[in-house]
C-alpha cells in the first residue's frame, strides 16, 4: 500500500479537488487534508487485495464519501438542524447544475437507492464520489459500459426526483 500511494497521489488529489470545488463551504477541510484522511483509512484496511487501479479508486471513493458525509453531519449537528454543508453536484446534473445541494441529503438518497438497486447505488458512488469513468466503473463492477451508462442515467433521474421530493434542493 505504501508503495502504491505515491503512484496515485495526484489522482487522489484531483478527485479530492473535485469534491472540494463542489462544496460551498467547509473551511476545516482542504483538498490535502481530505486526501490524507482518505489515505489513512485506506492504509488501515485489513485483508484488502487490490485487484487493479479502478478497484483502488473505488475504495478511495468510499473513503472520501464517508469523510465528507461525516463532516457534513457533524456541521449539521453543531448548527442543531440548520442547513448542512452544500455541494455542487455537477456530475448528477440535478435540475440546475449551478445549484448547491445538501451532501447529507445526497447520501441519504443514495442509501435509499442502494436499498432498491445496489448496482445503481454502486455506480453513483463510483462515478460521483470516485470520479471513475464509465469504462472504469464497468471494469470495477464487471459490467458492460452500456449497462453502466443506462444505470447511471436511471440513477441520476431517480436521485433528482428524490431530492426534489424531499425538498432538500434549493
Amino acid at each position: 500500500m505504501a508503495a502504491l500511494v505515491p503512484l496515485v497521489y495526484e489522482q487522489l488529489r484531483r478527485l479530492a479537488r473535485g469534491h472540494m470545488r463542489r462544496e460551498r463551504r467547509m473551511p476545516t477541510l482542504q483538498t490535502t487534508a481530505l486526501v490524507h484522511e482518505a489515505y489513512l483509512r485506506l492504509v488501515n484496511q485489513r485483508n484488502v487485495r487490490w485487484q487493479n487501479r479502478a478497484h483502488f479508486f473505488a475504495i478511495a471513493a468510499q473513503a472520501m464519501r464517508r469523510i465528507l458525509v461525516s463532516r457534513a453531519r457533524a456541521a449539521l449537528a453543531e448548527k442543531r438542524g440548520g442547513g448542512g454543508e452544500k455541494i455542487q453536484i455537477d456530475g448528477l446534473d440535478i435540475a440546475n447544475p449551478e445549484s448547491p445541494v445538501d451532501l447529507v441529503a445526497i447520501d441519504e438518497a443514495l442509501q435509499r437507492l442502494a436499498a432498491l438497486d445496489p448496482q445503481q447505488g454502486r455506480i453513483v458512488e463510483l462515478r460521483f464520489f470516485g470520479g471513475l469513468t464509465v469504462d472504469e466503473t464497468a471494469d470495477v463492477l464487471q459490467l458492460s459500459a452500456p449497462t453502466v451508462k443506462r444505470d447511471w442515467r436511471t440513477a441520476k433521474a431517480w436521485l433528482r426526483r428524490e431530492l426534489e421530493r424531499s425538498g432538500r434542493t434549493p
